[in-house]
């Protein structure tokens, strides 16, 4: 038996209100933001049921929705820890040493590239410019960004996580 899937009604009254944001029949103009809505709501990432549930929200074909949902990388398609570690990769990140980073926390996590650890606690993935080059090397969590980063900034940040001690939002 499977689950329906449905935003609470609060959720639903935002999609609503976002919808409304757009002229008639220009509704997928709200596929971005009812997207991380869902992604919030049910569990961290998009499956294809909430998929489907969003296209149906929407009036538009779920291709339209998968299109968009796996083109962007700050939508998930498989579950992801508490916290997901977005390492920008690129070129002023990776000659400040983001890769040096990177290997520490794959090492340090026992995990690789897009994967969680088996608390479920952190996912590691890597991003592409976050756009905050003047920074670098940087991370992002949840909202925010952490900059100039080293492996004892890295480590701080990652005890800070297991104390619940860092904001998402």
């Amino acid at each position: 038996m499977s689950e329906t899937i449905a935003f609470k009604p609060e959720s639903l009254e935002q999609v609503h209100k976002i919808i409304a944001r757009y002229p008639e029949g220009r509704q997928k103009s709200a596929l971005l933001p009812v997207l991380h809505l869902a992604q919030k709501e049910f569990g961290g990432w998009l499956d294809v049921p909430v998929m489907d549930y969003v296209a149906e929200l929407l009036s538009i074909q779920p291709i339209e929705v998968y299109e968009v949902a796996t083109f962007y990388t700050m939508f998930n398609m498989k579950p992801v820890g508490k916290y997901v570690l977005e390492v920008c990769r690129t070129g002023p990140c990776m000659v400040c040493g983001s890769e040096k980073i990177l290997n520490h926390i794959r090492t340090k996590l026992n995990i690789k590239d897009g994967e969680t650890t088996e608390d479920g606690m952190f996912t590691l993935k890597p991003a592409e410019c976050l756009g905050a080059c003047g920074y670098a090397p940087m991370m992002q969590l949840g909202k925010f960004y952490h900059e100039n980063l080293t492996i004892e900034k890295v480590d701080e940040i990652l005890d800070l996580c297991r104390q619940g001690q860092i904001a998402l939002d």
